[in-house]
């Protein structure tokens, strides 16, 4: 009887969990949409204001720019290459967190500059992995499920004047690049320096004819303007990337568990019929014997 009132406790349990877990599938689905919308609908702009510095740094000539070049003149202290990582608020995501904390460990360990520099954070999960190991963060930014141009820019703003004062000396973004629904890629981005390519490579790409402009105003303050926004572009589209990619996982995770728990039920339900019929059986050997023996 024990065993019984056991497994049923068990399959109540395992049905309360696959109800949350389907819950949360259905929720990530729904999030996985809007996330998706955005992301696909911010990219041709930000493809197409790099396109626009690409090809006005190839027509221009020799340009010179803080963004492209760094900052002029000498400098009062040495700077610092920081490196932003780019994680989830919550976990029961899969694989999402583990693969870009390892590939952030993997550049980190290759790159003694990167580890000696700043470190920050974008999401809560990094952060406990992070100390675990040792590695310390200036600084852990919060933007939820559905990351805003405004919060975006003003941290990729704080990271253009740092680096034009020259107190950094480059950036880098360690995300989840989103490519399709089933292939998300960890990547490290460069955010700063900006590398446009040169005159003779965009020329090579494009057939090795190169279009004649004139500027107005001159290349100098296009660039004043275009490369702060491709800036800012790059970096809200590697955050929505990211935030689609998590959703992504978080589905795939919730499936998996929700038919897991599914499995589980059936398997101890034949566990269940199983022991109650052992117990049946037990009860009418029992009441037979005791009428033989009264006989």
């Amino acid at each position: 009887m024990a065993k019984t009132r056991e497994i049923k406790k068990r399959i109540k349990a395992v049905g309360n969990i696959r109800r949350i877990t389907k819950t949360m599938q259905m929720i990530a689905t729904s999030k996985f949409a809007k996330a998706q919308q955005r992301a696909l609908a911010t990219k041709p702009y930000t493809e197409g204001v790099f396109a626009l510095v690409t090809e006005l740094a190839a027509t221009a000539g020799n340009i010179s720019h803080p963004l492209i070049n760094g900052p002029e003149g000498s400098r009062k202290f040495t700077p610092k290459d920081l490196t932003l990582i780019i994680t989830s608020d919550r976990g029961l995501c899969g694989p999402y967190n583990g693969s870009v904390l390892r590939t952030a460990m993997q550049y980190l360990r290759g790159n003694p500059g990167a580890a000696s520099g700043e470190i920050e954070l974008i999401g809560k999960k990094g952060a406990s992995f992070l100390k675990f190991n040792n590695v310390p963060t200036s600084q852990t930014h919060s933007i939820g499920d559905k990351p805003t141009y405004e919060d975006v820019e003003r941290i990729a703003a704080t990271y253009i004047a740092r680096f034009i004062a020259g107190e950094i000396a480059s950036v880098r973004v360690v995300y989840m690049r989103y490519i399709s629904a089933g292939k998300q890629v960890p990547e490290v981005l460069q955010l700063l320096p900006l590398k446009p390519p040169a005159k003779a490579e965009a020329a090579e790409q494009s057939g090795g004819v190169t279009a004649q402009y004139e500027f107005s105003p001159e290349a100098g303050k296009l660039l004043d303007d275009l490369l702060p926004a491709t800036v800012k572009a790059t970096l809200y589209q590697a955050v929505n990337d990211a935030v689609v990619s998590e959703q992504v996982a978080r589905m795939v995770a919730m499936k998996s568990a929700t038919d897991n728990a599914g499995k589980m039920r059936k398997s101890l339900t034949r566990d269940y019929n199983r022991a109650r019929q052992a117990q049946i059986t037990t009860e009418l050997t029992e009441i037979v014997s005791g009428a033989a023996a009264l006989a």
